[in-house]
């Protein structure tokens, strides 16, 4: 799985790309622990659009970070999920734990 961070004013997107697994784990924490650190970040969003599957090491970690965001006061979204990935997140009722934004093309 590839991942690119953006930071700017406050906001961190992180971009994932590919099959989100658990060999792509450490790499999506060390992305995510990054931006928490960062003092000037209070938004991190992660942006599904390229992820074609999520296993459950994926969705645990999502969980970590959402836990390690809210002991830090910070905000987290997961954004432009379809497909596979939209109905993973569905099933694991994550709309309960994470505010979940539309896939960008969604009418």
């Amino acid at each position: 799985m590839q991942i690119k961070v953006q930071t700017l004013s406050g906001r961190s997107v992180i971009k994932l790309h590919g099959q989100f697994v658990f060999s792509a784990t450490r790499d999506f924490r060390q992305a995510g622990n990054a931006c928490l650190d960062d003092p000037q970040v209070h938004e991190v969003e992660f942006n599904m659009g390229g992820v074609e599957y999520l296993d459950s090491f994926a969705l645990g970690s999502l969980l970590l970070l959402k836990e390690r965001a809210d002991a830090t006061g910070k905000r987290v979204v997961i954004s432009n999920c379809r497909g596979t990935v939209q109905k993973v997140l569905a099933l694991a009722n994550f709309g309960q734990i994470f505010n979940i934004a539309p896939a960008l093309d969604a009418a």
